[in-house]
């Protein structure tokens, strides 16, 4: 008999609850503790399927946990090992069709010194009944009263993972490039293909005719027009697509971020498109551009929780704490923003948040003049708020494979 470390798997599923415990106590995101979890494993196929076990248990964590409750006597803390062992365990059988043998197999010797027995009896009385989740996720109370009555449509956007979103650097071959990659486009130059695809074998990587970008990501910088030579500057810029996006679009770029690492994705993207921008490694709340620009965008530091489809830590790390810390720094940096616009220039906001304390109570402390977003300048399906601004989640466009959540303002110096 194999020893329990020598069982096939166990390891992507030692990692996963690795991966857990970094979210759930030390409030870590899965991007920031994914190293440290998944060092040692021996493939990137090791590494994909701990990340994909512990994304699909917080992704369905509240549904996971009311089954779990359905099958024990005595309820199990909600930190309790054991308790996080049979979520990773649910969450294999039922979102990731792995067979209940293979689960107890691999997910079991995770317990070893512990509750065993527990587990394999709990597990085995939802594979008996059997078990089965709801259609859509639940969200966690706190997460459903703050998102109010969009909450029940942004669960529903929030129950498979997205599927990939390319920008195209010339939009007038949309047509073409979907033709050739077997993709659907909901916008000149954006094209929607399967999850799943291995990305730099694409036709069209290697050339730099587009990059990953989710649709809603897009926006912002689709709202700035066409260049036509000004200076724009891309505030908070890393990773760069947006950066990508204006260049493409015909203006002279300065990229600002204080993430000199985060930064080398734009330089090695910038390379393989042949486009050109100004990159500037600072802080903005420090930094003194020494002129004016015709144009800014700012996609502010946010709590992110737009992003939940890929990033389904943020249901369970984000609080009024973390709202209110981003909100004052989204201030912060609006009103240096502000002060660095020529006449008549524009400045777009743009935050990957679902927060209203990120998004609409950010407009009235700019000392700007709102210029509203039109319905035309926006993607089928997409409309602006009555005030002109545009708030995207991830419930709208759902059966064109959805979009991540914004919030997108437009301002005129005036």
């Amino acid at each position: 008999m194999n020893r329990p470390r020598d069982v096939q798997g166990i390891g992507a599923r030692r990692a996963a609850l690795k991966l857990l415990d970094a979210v759930l106590r030390r409030g870590e995101t899965l991007d920031q503790a994914a190293a440290t979890a998944t060092a040692g494993l021996p493939t990137t196929s090791d590494i994909a399927l701990a990340r994909a076990i512990a994304s699909e248990a917080l992704r369905w964590l509240t549904d996971l946990d009311v089954l779990i409750d359905s099958a024990t006597r005595q309820r199990l803390a909600d930190d309790a090992k054991a308790r996080t062992v049979l979520r990773i365990m649910v969450a294999q059988w039922l979102r990731l069709g792995t067979p209940p043998h293979a689960v107890v197999a691999t997910a079991l010797p995770l317990l070893a010194g512990g509750p065993r027995r527990l587990a394999h009896g709990v597990f085995g009385a939802l594979v008996r009944r059997p078990a089965a989740l709801p259609p859509t996720p639940t969200l966690p109370a706190a997460v459903a009263d703050r998102w109010g009555e969009r909450a029940e449509a942004i669960a529903a956007g929030l129950a498979e993972p997205p599927a990939l979103d390319l920008t195209l650097r010339d939009p007038t071959e949309t047509d073409a490039w979907a033709e050739r990659l077997g993709g659907t486009s909901l916008a000149a130059g954006h094209l929607r293909l399967a999850r799943g695809t291995a990305i730099s074998d694409l036709p069209g990587y290697a050339d730099g005719a587009w990059w990953v970008q989710d649709l809603a990501a897009s926006l912002p910088a689709r709202l700035l027009g066409a260049g036509e030579g000004r200076r724009v500057l891309d505030l908070c810029a890393a990773p760069g697509g947006k950066a990508l996006q204006l260049a493409a679009a015909g203006w002279q770029v300065t990229a600002v971020d204080t993430s000199n690492r985060r930064l080398d994705r734009l330089r090695e993207n910038l390379t393989r498109t042949g486009l050109t921008a100004e990159i500037v490694v600072a802080d903005v709340l420090e930094w003194e551009p020494g002129n004016t620009f015709d144009a800014i965008l700012l996609d502010a530091p946010c709590t992110a929780t737009g992003t939940a489809r890929r990033h389904p830590d943020v249901l369970h790390r984000i609080g009024p704490r973390q709202i209110a810390e981003m909100a004052d720094l989204q201030a912060r940096l609006l009103h240096r923003a502000s002060a660095w616009l020529n006449p008549h220039g524009r400045l777009v906001y743009a935050v990957c948040s679902i927060e209203r304390g990120e998004g609409e109570e950010q407009v009235a402390q700019v000392p700007l003049s709102l210029d509203p977003i039109r319905t035309e300048e926006l993607p089928a399906g997409l409309s602006p708020a009555p005030k002109g601004w545009l708030r995207t989640d991830p419930g709208m466009l759902r059966d064109q494979g959805g979009l991540d959540g914004f919030f997108i303002a437009r301002f005129r110096q005036i």
